[in-house]
């Protein structure tokens, strides 16, 4: 079994690029495997491998400037979820677009998953989904907004078009592990409301300490790996990927005309040229003969 690790932290990097090749190093002496992304403002990813690998990293990770109060999630995979170690530099480690956004000066009122449910009831509560629509189709709470956003770089627009239907309203907003709560809440307080929260930990630690039985969480959870998805416990919730769109499929829709393994669902039939599913069928005939790894 192996533990995967998703993790976060803003802080200051003076210099992202000088701590790139160490960090790349010690991942790939530790086998472990994921994509970690450093900026300025920074780190962020998912990375898995043996415990012993795993707490190599995360040593090195918590030793880089301003990093040492680093918190992360962690869950099992049967097998390898990743192909390869990826470490990218950018400019912002999730992408809001926004100048002058720093989760690093302030953010909402953290909520532990215990308290959530309660806060989420009030009826003086809004409550935001930050995450893009394919994630929200598959699970969400319920009675969340879904602001049908294909990237988070549409979520200031599609706030400052819909804030007035929020007018009054305390905010709660969560996101999978919490990264997109801390910018966006930022945001909105830049924006002038004056009670925003999130879910401390995201979606993921929720599903992990809130039993099913009290849960206020319908479906699954997206996941940015080959697990596509998890469920109450971070049991793996049993979806697919498009290895097209990148978008979660139930196990029924494999059986739909316009799924083609590797090449399109019935999402994205429409949003690629020939040329790109003549690539992307060449790139599935290189995975079924074991020449390239699927994600």
């Amino acid at each position: 079994m192996l533990i995967v690790a998703a993790l976060y932290h803003f802080t200051r990097f003076e210099d992202p690029a000088a701590l790139r090749a160490p960090l790349l190093s010690v991942c790939e002496s530790a086998g472990v495997r994921g994509t970690l992304l450093l900026a300025p403002e920074g780190i962020n990813g998912t990375i898995a491998g043996t415990r012993e690998g795993i707490d190599l990293v995360l040593a090195h990770i918590r030793a880089m400037p301003g990093c040492a109060g680093l918190v992360w999630k962690e869950s099992a995979a049967a097998a390898m979820p990743f192909g390869r170690m990826k470490l990218r530099l950018k400019r912002e480690i999730v992408t809001m677009g926004v100048p002058g956004t720093d989760p690093t000066a302030h953010v909402g009122r953290y909520v532990a998953p215990a308290d959530w449910n309660a806060l989420i009831s009030a009826p003086d509560v809004a409550v935001i989904d930050t995450r893009n629509d394919y994630e929200v189709a598959i699970g969400t709470f319920r009675g969340a907004v879904d602001p049908g956003t294909r990237s988070f770089r549409d979520f200031p627009a599609w706030w400052r078009d819909n804030a007035h239907r929020f007018a009054g309203k305390r905010i709660a907003m969560f996101c999978t592990g919490g990264i997109r709560c801390e910018k966006s809440t930022n945001f909105l307080l830049g924006e002038g409301v004056a009670e925003v929260f999130h879910l401390q930990g995201g979606i993921l630690r929720y599903l992990e300490e809130v039993s099913e039985q009290d849960s206020l969480w319908d479906g699954a959870c997206f996941v940015f790996d080959q697990r596509v998805s998890l469920t109450h416990g971070l049991a793996p919730g049993g979806h697919l990927l498009c290895h097209a769109c990148r978008r979660p499929l139930a196990p029924e829709d494999t059986a739909r005309l316009d799924y083609e393994e590797g090449v399109c669902c019935h999402r994205c039939v429409d949003e690629y040229s020939d040329a790109d599913r003549a690539r992307f069928r060449e790139r599935q005939r290189q995975v079924a003969r074991g020449e390239l790894f699927a994600g």
